[in-house]
């Protein structure tokens, strides 16, 4: 690849966050010259259904012509839920997994990602595809659909098949599992010291079942002793090529989880995290927070391309992979009205208990 390609490459796998409600301008150069995949939204970046449209907007106008953002958030309900009224008010998935009604799980995404459309959303980062099963996790607990793989497995696929229907991207996260730790990977580096076979009955299970269904997949920052006692899933090549791409056959986008989470930032720094996350497999990559820290993994990952063929190829590959994800457009001018909210009312009476 020629500078430039390397250049454009390099962005086009990160998928950022930022302050505030306007793109930063070190971010918006990236976007406009075609080396940024797009963004994730916040609360901080949130207001009125108005205000949001009106971000989502600039956002699009920052990477101009011949060149649409993946636009994404976490909405996956509970306490995890970044939209408000008039976005349906979804309650934990071990709600929905203690319902067990499939048909109603699939249906309360449906109507989630039809009204993430509207707005121009077109990246869920859910579901949770992570087995509950330490009650002691500070990070997963009520976030995960249940304390068994089956029960995981049918309302995880569910939830991705609904938000499918409405033309949003799911993602599974967070592989290998993330269920079993007792430490929040946005703090600290936490291990699961599982043999293979308990890993393959229950952390693995839901996504061995969730390849071919769910388009995009989020790595742990968790070292799985029984297949790299290293380093993390995110950075390790035994866990991403070895395991979900070799043994599970994964053929679509695997999304870093959060490259600012202290679990990777505290010991490999962002940058460098970056570079061993591009290197281990993963095709795009979370910097959820800092433009001045996405600007050094963009740098990053142009040094170690500039000179290394190897890596210059398989960041042209993660790019590739990013590029395939099909976008969505941007807000209607008529986006409020657009928001199906009774469709979300009618979501939230069938999940009342009564």
């Amino acid at each position: 690849m020629t500078n430039d390609a390397i250049r454009r490459a390099a962005g086009r796998v990160l998928i950022v966050g930022f302050p505030g409600r306007v793109l930063p301008a070190p971010l918006a150069a990236l976007a406009a010259e075609g080396a940024l995949g797009g963004v994730i939204l916040f609360k901080r970046n949130l207001g009125t259904i108005t205000e949001i449209a009106a971000v989502i907007d600039a956002v699009h106008d920052a990477f101009g012509a011949g060149h649409v953002p993946l636009v994404s958030i976490d909405q996956e309900g509970g306490r995890v839920a970044r939209l408000g009224a008039p976005f349906v008010k979804l309650p934990p998935m071990r709600v929905l997994g203690t319902r067990d009604d499939v048909a109603l799980t699939r249906r309360a995404a449906r109507v989630l990602g039809t009204q993430l459309r509207a707005l121009g959303i077109g990246v869920d980062f859910a579901p949770v595809l992570d087995v509950d099963t330490n009650p002691a996790n500070p990070v997963i607990g009520d976030r995960s659909f249940g304390r068994e793989p089956d029960v995981v497995i049918r309302h995880a696929l569910a939830f991705a098949e609904g938000l499918g229907d409405a033309g949003v991207l799911a993602c599974g996260k967070h592989f290998p599992g993330h269920g079993d730790t007792d430490l929040d990977s946005h703090l600290a580096l936490p291990r699961i010291a599982h043999d293979r076979a308990r890993l393959d009955r229950v952390e693995l299970a839901p996504f061995r079942a969730a390849r071919a269904k769910v388009p995009t997949i989020m790595t742990a920052h968790v070292v799985f002793d029984a297949i790299d006692p290293t380093v993390p899933a995110t950075l390790s090549r035994a866990v991403i090529e070895g395991v979900l791409r070799g043994e599970l056959g994964y053929d679509g986008v695997i999304v870093s989880d959060d490259l600012e989470m202290k679990a990777v930032a505290d010991r490999w720094g962002v940058a460098g995290s970056a570079v061993r996350a591009i290197d281990a497999g993963c095709d795009a990559l979370l910097v959820c927070a800092t433009p001045e820290r996405v600007i050094e993994a963009h740098a990053a990952l142009v040094a170690r391309a500039e000179r290394d063929d190897a890596f210059a190829e398989r960041l042209d590959v993660a790019a590739r992979r990013v590029d395939a994800l099909p976008r969505v457009p941007r807000p209607a001018p008529d986006v409020l009205a657009r928001i199906d909210a009774a469709g979300g009312a009618e979501i939230e009476r069938a999940l009342t208990p009564t």
